[in-house]
């Protein structure tokens, strides 16, 4: 049977202090001291330092894993504070993974943090996961799943796997020694009319809270080798009347073997970019041609505006959604940034909260085009 891979050739044993602060862990005999080595010399990747990835960060960082890498390109923005726990008000607009970074090195400053400020993706997912020895999948679409999925089988890593929906959390362990696949149980993306309305979608914070720090355990177990790890069973959580469901399945070799990466273009949410996405000089043509009926919105940080503008109201992206009222309902909305990015989230947000005519655009490339 193979054993769990820990990429770390040189064991690093436990420090005398170590030794103290792991002390219940160490009590138990599922784990011990050599348990806690292993913690010590595994590396976790975690995609996602949103709800499921701050418990699971937080746990794994007190726990003692040797190294965590957190892959996010997202801000805090203050939806975030009802349920992603390790940040405050004082965050809002600052980098997520970057944050958290800090609050697990205030935490336990031996476990080593490695931040990666990029959406995962098709072109680096592979490079990402060989880093790692098991990987944690906190993100909330299915695209995202499916990719984090396929990489997984392609570099034969584990994944740690959870998902919530208003008060309901399902929870898996997938690749495991072989074991079966995200596509075993879910072999192809819902359609878009089964995907639910992400716009419309709730979800109560401490169930997030409860399936984060399951993860967590999972993970813990398939490194130390304590316990049966949930592999091949898929648990399902109901918060309302806190009743547990465990659904067995197998391997299907038809939709488990995966030898390259595919299509993954399932978000049903996000929006094409060339129904969106405008240049400058269309920017200065729609104004012209529209002065009274457009408006144009600066999501940067105001230390940002200083520097460079090309004029407009300045409501930046932490705080669209509580001055969104600040925004005129005119026939055409620009919303531009530095580099594009935060914009097309402005019109996310944007349309999550109004249901006007108006027209939404974000300026292509934002100020580093201009």
């Amino acid at each position: 049977m193979k054993k769990l891979l820990i990429l770390n050739t040189r064991i690093k044993m436990l420090t005398k202090e170590e030794y103290k602060r792991y002390d219940r862990h160490i009590r138990l005999k599922e784990i011990g001291a050599e348990g806690q080595e292993k913690l010590k010399n595994a590396s976790v990747l975690v995609i996602g330092a949103g709800g499921l990835g701050c418990p699971v960060l937080q746990y794994l960082a007190a726990a003692g894993i040797g190294h965590l890498i957190i892959v996010d390109h997202d801000v805090v923005s203050v939806s975030n504070l009802q349920r992603q726990v390790l940040f405050t008000t004082s965050d809002i607009g600052k980098p997520k993974a970057e944050v958290i970074k800090d609050r697990l090195i205030a935490m336990n400053p031996d476990c080593n943090v490695e931040v990666i400020l990029e959406q995962f993706s098709k072109e680096n997912a592979l490079s990402i996961i060989k880093k790692a020895d098991v990987v944690v999948d906190g993100t909330d679409n299915f695209s995202s799943r499916y990719l984090i999925n396929d990489a997984c089988v392609i570099e034969d890593k584990p994944l740690v796997s959870a998902s919530i929906q208003s008060f309901d959390g399902q929870l898996s362990v997938f690749n495991y020694k072989g074991g079966p696949t995200y596509r075993c149980i879910f072999p192809n993306p819902p359609s878009q009319e089964e995907a639910p309305n992400c716009n419309e979608i709730g979800v109560v914070g401490s169930m997030v809270g409860i399936m984060g720090t399951m993860q967590a355990t999972e993970v813990i177990k398939l490194i130390t080798g304590a316990g049966n790890v949930l592999s091949g069973q898929l648990l399902l959580v109901s918060g309302l009347d806190m009743q547990f469901q465990t659904l067995r399945f197998k391997k299907n070799p038809k939709v488990a073997n995966i030898s390259t990466l595919g299509d993954y273009n399932f978000d049903f949410c996000a929006i094409p970019d060339d129904e969106i996405e405008i240049s400058y000089e269309q920017v200065e043509q729609l104004l012209t041609d529209n002065v009274d009926n457009s408006v144009l919105i600066d999501v940067r940080e105001e230390y940002e505006r200083d520097i460079d503008d090309i004029g407009g109201i300045n409501i930046p992206l932490a705080e669209l959604e509580e001055r969104i009222a600040e925004i005129p309902e005119v026939d055409h909305i620009i919303f531009y940034c530095q580099s594009g990015k935060r914009s097309r989230k402005a019109i996310e947000m944007y349309q999550s909260i109004h249901n006007n005519n108006s027209k939404l655009f974000s300026l292509k490339g934002g100020m580093e085009l201009i």
